[in-house]
């Protein structure tokens, strides 16, 4: 109760009535709220969202309506609920208080205590420019013509449309001041869109009055709304998306529009056509033939997916809904069409894209849990379901999930929560743009205190006796976020699970065939296969069926946007059998979420990983992130290496040191193509941890056998042995489907004979090249000693003095440039150095190389050019031989180091990379030119690496456009599926560098 008016001390201090403003209490003394009669008044101004907001713009009132504040004044006091939508409006939106400051007498429209209807919204705006019935042969129920029709028009529209949603959004935001009513999610949007018609009608009648002077329209125009104005679940700040339809479809019907949209973005909201056929490349109005023949032929899916929610809106009402009628079945048909998974994905990675990475937690629409995962799964399963389901053909994002789930496609509670969660986000929207009257999504920042608590309580979010309000909508809005993400899984796959496994006896279940409908839109291209292996993966009533049934839904996701979720589902059923002896697999999915979703992005993508990983389960667990990031990351590679040489030692038989040295290779393999399909490391740090792999491999084999022959022999080795790297190899630049290219070397010991030394040599070469080659699952160990003096038909192995002569005497200009790549790998590193120091003198001469050889190395690139490319190769996109490719650039670094390496001893280098860098310092080239190699080898050979790991064996041709270079692209890095846009970069990219190429090399 109040208190009697002698009890002045009663009056609560401004502190208590959440004032902060220094002339608060001068503010209650001018207004005469500073008594205890007005204390209910002051209790009501404490619990607006803004209260010195509310309270500034009440003394404005007072100054601007002069005698007339006593109606004001007297109304506040007495009137409870006008009390509350006054301040409320005023707490809660700074542009509302200055519109009621600049047309005080406006507070009168707060007075009403219900919504106009439709009708009534039309007829009141239409009355504002005294527009009447359009009469002629194309007149309708929704067309007007206004005699107010100048330049006013547009204020005296603008002014009664924002009384009109000044008087929705008082009502909307009462309850948080007293105990009002609360607005119904659904009854607020469906306000906005009616009015949004209202206004649009009331523009169309000025339009006609502009365009038509000279008599009745001779055109049939319809306005048929798009979006959420569509599905009628506008903002109060929105876009309203429109597009038209004319009959006949001519100048006159575009400046109709033209005005229409004019005016009513003038005066009401942007009113925006870009959904029409072309966007705004095309034409502004067609008629219904135009829009039906353009649809039939060039529409893309998004635009089916934009027609779902048409709906004639003014205008000719009539020919709206002959549109309407008419593309809707297009619009049912829309997932048969074989472009429409890719396309939807498209779409949506388009639209995430679109939000900067900081803003994403903060972003209600777009970001992550926002309100377009709620509208974009709801629209998928519609379109999926809907050409079989009428009860389906809703439009509202509310409504259609009701239907979803009275069909059984979605789970009653899922809906009810992502109702629940969909309406709360979409409430917050509606606070934040009420604040300024802007159209933004954006939450404040986590440290603007004022702001969070302003959206508090403007959203009507009480403290609940643990925290305060900032706290409460904190973490209601982390709750909803991660509902929403949880629930967008569940959404499309938790009905497929129960079709296959019963989860809740009281879940509906999926029909066959529309499980495979689902499975289809959501990417599987065979999905009556990816249902039998979800049956096989949750088949039973054992523990680990059922906790595949949990985790499914989120793994299906992850997998769904991969570029093979066909195979990487089937990667995952092999894996998880693979694996079902051991408990921590799923525990690890299960537990930690980094682990599960990288390894479904590397079983979607690759075909090369899934069988190391079964081999080398291990791998997986590096998935984790740990303290200092992935662990992927965290080994050395001077640790891997000596693992692998430690390993094979423990074993004489060089047949298990080379299968404890193959076992670790594969786990490397696994990591190192993990980390890099995930994006992870970069070309040239792949190109080490692969080449250092290798030599650690060659030297532990190498070892192996040298033990168990002079075990066989009962006698010492009688040669030292050493393996020379040569290409790749040699330059520390393998790639996932490189041979490693060697050349073996002995020197006999002494007093031992040098034919016997050659020919035990020769044995532990062969045997070597034996043990590495032997079948296995594992990525192939082919050992090539083809680049030997005289090719294969040379000896397999030479002694260093035979090398020596022959290099001396016989060596051909391309042999002298394969030995630009020779390092010393495995064996005696000494007679390795030895080697190389005797080599240094034919691939680094004094004086450099001749001009003769010159002109013969370019002889036989141009022969390699013209004989070796594949038949049926593209030389354009072929990554090893073709334009600007790996051998291009090679050759041209390679054929700087014959001519200069004699007097920059910084040449004296086997790394395509590091000798580009040294060419730079060195201004051999423009930097420009060395940008441009660089970047077309570094292009070449990730693509390379793509393709192998894409396919799972080794390939240096691109492929045509298509779904499998579209997962090149993504395995390469490209930022986006798109395949074609990947290729174009790639062949500009080479191109460039052939340029270089040809200017460099050719002379």
């Amino acid at each position: 109760m109040v208190r009697p008016p002698s009890a002045r001390s009663a009056v609560p201090g401004v502190g208590r009535l959440g004032l902060l403003e220094p002339t608060a209490a001068d503010s209650l003394r001018e207004l005469a709220w500073d008594n205890v009669e007005s204390i209910p008044v002051l209790w009501a101004l404490s619990r607006a969202p803004d209260a010195d907001l509310a309270l500034n713009t009440m003394v404005k009132l007072r100054e601007q309506l002069g005698t007339e504040w006593a109606a004001l004044d007297s109304a506040v006091r007495t009137d409870t609920s006008l009390r509350g939508r006054l301040f409320a409006l005023l707490g809660a939106s700074s542009a509302f208080a200055d519109h009621l400051v600049a047309d005080p007498s406006s507070w009168l429209v707060l007075k009403r205590r219900d919504l106009p209807d439709r009708d009534e919204l039309i007829a009141d705006l239409l009355a504002v420019v005294k527009a009447v019935p359009e009469e002629g042969p194309h007149a309708g129920p929704m067309l007007f013509r206004a005699q107010i029709a100048g330049p006013e028009a547009v204020a005296l529209l603008r002014r009664r449309y924002r009384d009109q949603l000044m008087l929705l959004a008082a009502l909307d935001l009462a309850a948080t001041v007293e105990n009002e009513p609360v607005l119904p999610y659904q009854l607020v949007g469906r306000h906005l869109t009616d009015l949004a018609d209202a206004a649009l009608t009331a523009a169309l009648s000025v339009a006609v009055a502009r365009v038509c002077k000279d008599g009745p329209c001779q055109v049939r125009l319809a306005v048929v709304a798009m979006g959420k104005c569509g599905a009628r679940e506008l903002n109060y700040v929105s876009d309203v998306d429109v597009v038209f339809v004319a009959e006949p479809a001519d100048p006159t019907a575009t400046r109709l529009a033209a005005e229409m949209m004019s005016v009513g973005s003038q005066a009401f909201f942007d009113v925006d056509a870009a959904l029409r056929p072309e966007g705004k490349a095309g034409a502004l109005v067609r008629t219904l033939e135009s829009h039906l023949a353009y649809y039939r032929r060039w529409a893309r899916t998004w635009e089916f997916q934009a027609l779902l929610k048409n709906r004639p809106m003014t205008g000719d009402l009539e020919l709206g809904q002959r549109y309407r009628d008419a593309l809707m079945p297009m619009v049912w048909a829309a997932s048969e069409r074989p472009d429409f998974v890719p396309d939807v994905q498209a779409m949506r990675r388009r639209v995430e894209d679109l939000v900067p990475e900081d803003l994403r937690e903060r972003e209600l629409k777009l970001g992550h849990g926002s309100l377009r995962d709620v509208e974009f799964a709801v629209q998928l399963l519609q379109l999926v379901h809907g050409r079989v389901d009428e009860t389906l053909h809703v439009q509202g994002t509310v409504e259609a999930l009701t239907a979803l789930a009275a069909g059984g496609y979605v789970g009653r509670d899922d809906a009810a929560n992502l109702t629940a969660s969909y309406e709360f986000l979409r409430l917050l929207e509606h606070r934040l743009q009420l604040q300024r009257l802007k159209r933004t999504h954006t939450l404040p920042p986590a440290d603007d205190e004022e702001g969070m608590r302003w959206l508090a309580r403007a959203a009507h979010v009480r403290p609940d006796g643990r925290q305060d309000a900032v706290g409460v909508l904190a973490a209601e809005i982390r709750r909803n976020a991660v509902r929403v993400r949880r629930l967008h899984a569940k959404l499309f796959y938790r009905p497929l699970l129960e079709s296959v496994a019963k989860l809740d006896s009281d879940a509906l279940r999926l029909s066959p065939d529309a499980a495979i409908r689902q499975l289809a839109a959501l990417g599987y291209t065979s999905p009556e296969h990816a249902l039998g292996h979800l049956k096989a993966l949750t088949g039973g009533v054992s523990r680990k069926g059922r906790i595949q049934a949990l985790l499914l839904p989120t793994l299906l996701e992850w997998l769904g946007d991969t570029p093979n979720p066909d195979a990487g589902l089937l990667a995952y059923r092999r894996v998880s059998e693979g694996l079902d002896d051991q408990i921590w697999f799923l525990r690890e999915l299960r537990d930690e979420g980094a682990i599960a979703q990288r390894l479904m992005i590397v079983l979607g993508s690759s075909e090369y990983l899934p069988d190391l990983l079964i081999n080398a389960p291990d791998t997986i667990r590096m998935y984790a992130d740990g303290p200092s990031g992935p662990l992927l990351l965290s080994p050395k590679q001077e640790d891997v290496s000596r693992g692998i040489l430690t390993a094979a030692a423990r074993y004489e038989d060089p047949w298990r040191a080379v299968a404890a040295a193959r076992s670790l290779r594969r786990h490397e393999l696994a990591r190192v193509a993990s980390a890099d399909l995930l994006g992870m490391l970069d070309v040239p740090q792949v190109c080490r941890a692969l080449s250092s792999v290798w030599v650690a491999v060659l030297e532990a084999s190498l070892a192996a056998v040298i033990r168990a022959v002079e075990a066989e022999t009962g006698e010492p080795a009688p040669a030292d042995f050493a393996v020379i790297g040569m290409g790749r190899l040699g330059g520390l630049e393998l790639g996932y489907g490189s041979d490693a290219d060697v050349l073996f070397v002995c020197d006999p010991r002494p007093g031992f004979d040098e034919t016997k030394a050659v020919k035990w040599s020769n044995s532990v070469a062969d045997r070597v090249q034996k043990l590495l080659g032997a079948p296995s699952t594992d990525p192939p160990l082919h050992v090539d000693a083809g680049l030997r003096p005289e090719g294969r038909n040379g000896a397999l192995v030479r002694t260093l003095a035979a090398y020596t002569a022959y290099y001396q005497q016989w060596a051909q200009p391309w042999e002298v440039q394969a030995l630009l790549r020779a390092h010393q790998v495995a064996g005696d590193q000494e007679l390795g150095v030895r080697f190389l120091h005797v080599i240094d003198k034919v691939r680094y001469p004094a004086g450099g190389v001749s001009a003769e050889a010159v002109r013969e190395i370019r002889r036989i690139k141009a022969r390699v050019d013209a004989e070796r490319l594949p038949r049926g190769a593209d030389p354009a996109t072929h990554t090893k031989l073709g334009r600007g490719g790996l051998a291009d650039i090679e050759w041209t670094v390679q054929l700087m180091q014959l001519r200069h390496a004699h007097e920059i001893p910084a040449l004296h280098n086997t790394s395509t990379l590091e000798s580009l860098d040294v060419i730079e310092q060195t201004k051999l080239l423009d930097a420009s030119d060395v940008a441009l190699l660089r970047d077309a080898w570094l292009t070449a050979t990730k693509a390379r690496n793509a393709l192998v790991l894409v396919r799972g064996k080794p390939a240096d041709q691109l492929p045509a456009p298509g779904r499998l270079l579209s997962a090149v692209a993504r395995v390469a890095g490209w930022p986006n599926d798109d395949g074609s846009e990947f290729l174009d970069n790639y062949m500009r990219v080479t191109r460039r560098g052939k340029r270089v190429v040809e200017r460099v090399f050719g002379g």
